[in-house]
């Protein structure tokens, strides 16, 4: 797949790792550097300043990517600046557009999310990169990498958009297995309500996750029956508001909420919400990505046992997951320690720097995914659906513009706490759009 694909043991050493606890979200900003041209200072030393999301208090993948390098590496200084992610986005494009943003930074693929790489490189605020780049991103997305012929984000991940669920949490509870349809489902709710507990934790205040949560529902109800919407919705052929699958999806969450399916206050729950509710047991899953649960499994108990769980489809449904590369690193194209920067995103494709990230992530790696044996692993409820292709990718990496998926975030928003209609977020969706 690519000239940094590790070999067949390394790939199994990755994947073998256990896999216990983590929200993969955030980033703040320092300044561009300084410090020349190639971040030299003239003695052999080089630094660069390094952004990325961050959802909590514990080490980010990122953190100790840039801990590992400088370990290997003693003359060089990396300035780490993790950022909270409810507000990355913002925060980045503001920085490059006031000529601070840091030279290396997390961005994400296409042009749905605030941090997207695509209106990133149109505005002229990220560089290049090289064949390494170009040779990780998946075959058929070049599209929400590139711009003619040039990539912009070295992709990182290839992340499951599920529901990341505790089977322990959920025995204990005496729910045997994750609910397979929508009466199985509202069962759990009940049965876990009545305990005072839920079957899902929603960060609801967040907008990230509350725009998570409805994609990872529309895989079942737009994307299993329609795997080209957003193709069709690109090619005017169809609208939010007409769809009946995105209808459904937000209705969705005004029932699982209704149902009881939500911890308490879940309209303002922040990310602690999903962290302490599935370490503390006392909600069973969270739509997050799927690397999230090796951070969570820190600070949970060993027989948490944490899955990649697809949310149940509707009734006559077939079972459908979101999965596709979520995170990417870019340099920015006014950094002035660009050959810096350009070494440590090159190293960063390496089979060391891989392994690395999916010891401290849990995500995929990008490089060998489609060669795993994942049958022994948090993945191992998904295999299936892996291997047959029912997966779509991230609905707003392909949406043409922030505005859709910021509409979307807010609407499930006002959803929870009733001061928004379906009709009214679809419409909103679709003005957002454009023509």
């Amino acid at each position: 797949m690519t000239q940094h694909r590790s070999s067949a043991a390394r790939r199994a050493a990755i994947i073998a790792i256990p896999v216990a606890g983590a929200l993969l979200l955030a980033g703040c900003s320092g300044s561009g550097g300084d410090s020349g041209d190639s971040g030299d200072s003239g003695d052999g030393a080089a630094e660069f300043s390094f952004t990325f999301a961050t959802s909590n208090n514990l080490e980010s993948p990122y953190e100790t990517l840039a801990k590992a390098y400088m370990d290997a590496n003693p003359d060089v200084t990396i300035t780490t600046n993790p950022t909270p992610n409810d507000k990355y986005g913002e925060t980045i494009r503001t920085q490059f557009q006031a000529g601070n943003a840091a030279d290396v930074v997390q961005t994400t693929p296409g042009s749905g999310d605030a941090r997207g790489i695509i209106p990133l490189a149109e505005a002229g605020f990220l560089e290049p990169l090289g064949d390494t780049a170009a040779e990780l991103v998946p075959a058929g997305s070049e599209s929400i990498f590139e711009i003619d012929g040039d990539v912009y984000g070295q992709p990182m991940d290839f992340t499951i958009a599920g529901v990341v669920a505790s089977m322990g949490t959920a025995a204990m509870n005496g729910l045997d297995e994750w609910p397979a349809t929508d009466s199985d489902l509202y069962d759990a709710c009940s049965a876990l309500a009545a305990e005072g507990k839920s079957l899902l934790a929603l960060a609801g205040a967040a907008g990230p996750n509350a725009g998570l949560t409805a994609q990872g529902i529309a895989a079942t109800r737009v994307y299993a029956e329609e795997p080209d919407w957003n193709e069709q919705r690109a090619a005017g052929d169809t609208t939010f508001a007409e769809s009946d699958g995105w209808a459904d999806t937000l209705q969705t969450i005004i029932d699982l909420n209704e149902g009881g399916c939500f911890q308490p206050g879940a309209e303002g729950g922040g990310f602690d919400a999903i962290t302490n509710g599935l370490s503390q047991g006392t909600s069973v899953g969270s739509f997050i990505p799927s690397g999230s649960a090796v951070e969570i499994a820190t600070a949970a108990p060993p027989e948490a046992d944490f899955k990649v769980q697809p949310f149940p489809a509707a009734d006559g449904g077939d079972p459908y997951i979101i999965a596709s590369s979520n995170y990417t690193i870019s340099i920015n194209a006014a950094s002035k320690n660009k050959d810096a920067a350009s070494e440590f995103v090159e190293w960063l494709a390496t089979p060391e720097a891989q392994e690395i990230y999916y010891e401290a992530s849990g995500l995929l790696p990008i490089s060998s995914y489609q060669d795993l044996d994942l049958s022994d692993t948090i993945y191992s409820p998904v295999v299936d659906l892996l291997a047959e292709g029912s997966y779509a990718p991230l609905p707003n990496n392909i949406w043409p513009n922030p505005a859709v998926y910021e509409a979307l975030q807010v609407g499930v928003q006002g959803l929870l706490t009733g001061q928004s209609t379906v009709e009214q977020v679809l419409q909103n969706m679709d003005a957002a759009w454009g023509e």
